[in-house]
């Protein structure tokens, strides 16, 4: 005998699944709105993008196809575009889920939503400022003449910044798990270890590069902040 679905649940999942389309579209929205006026000033982005370059080496960038210079304002323009619209994007997710919470739950929407934001931005822009380092150090172990077309300077750099922007949004996702009751202060001090063990395996895989110098520079912030995260949990949550 065939299984007859529910009407009312068939109803309710067709209505999360247009409100999860009406949300897409906004920020895709969003992100091209970003897009735009980053293209605006996409010279004046190149050249804080370039900076570090600049800062480590003494030889110029190169390009050798035609359409290189316009790819890389493009993605130049795109990654600020994601910059300027994360804090709507961020804001879009979690209106999609909040009605699944209860009130005491929702109740952290905008420090959290803030948090998001924030600890992005913050991982980006910690990211620019070890930069110059980490190319000095990474160019550093032969003596050659180190000239990257412009296309590849730009992949690094951006996927370098973007690894640290995604992995410094960690805290939040513990800190709502311990505000909805999955976890605990006790339970997050006494994983230390294993929290250890898990960021430095998350920062190997996410590296651009995969050496350990980049490694260091990711997984030593990440568990300061996972030490915060716990302390936050204590003093705020009281868990």
């Amino acid at each position: 005998m065939a299984r007859r679905e529910n009407p009312e649940r068939v109803g309710s999942m067709l209505d999360h699944l247009d409100e999860l389309r009406s949300r897409l579209l906004r920020s895709v929205i969003a992100i091209g709105i970003g897009f735009a006026i980053s293209l605006l000033f996409y010279e004046e982005l190149w050249e804080v993008l370039r900076a570090p370059f600049d800062a480590s080496f003494d030889g110029d960038l190169q390009s050798t196809l035609p359409a290189e210079p316009f790819s890389v304002a493009m993605r130049v323009a795109g990654f600020g575009g994601v910059i300027l619209a994360s804090p709507y994007l961020v804001w879009q997710a979690w209106a999609f889920i909040s009605p699944g919470l209860t009130a005491r739950e929702r109740r952290w929407a905008v420090p959290i939503v803030t948090a998001l934001a924030v600890l992005f931005v913050g991982g980006v822009a910690f990211a620019y400022t070890i930069l110059p380092r980490a190319l000095e150090v990474l160019g550093g172990f032969l003596d050659v003449d180190y000239s990257p077309t412009i296309g590849q300077y730009t992949t690094f750099a951006l996927r370098f910044l973007l690894v640290f922007g995604l992995t410094f949004e960690f805290p939040v996702f513990l800190f709502g798990a311990a505000a909805i009751g999955a976890i605990s202060s006790e339970q997050l001090r006494k994983g230390r270890r294993w929290a250890v063990l898990v960021i430095v395996v998350v920062a190997a895989a996410a590296t651009p590069t995969g050496d350990a110098f980049t490694l260091a520079l990711l997984a030593v912030p990440l568990y300061l902040l996972y030490e915060v995260t716990l302390l936050l949990v204590r003093l705020v949550l009281r868990k």
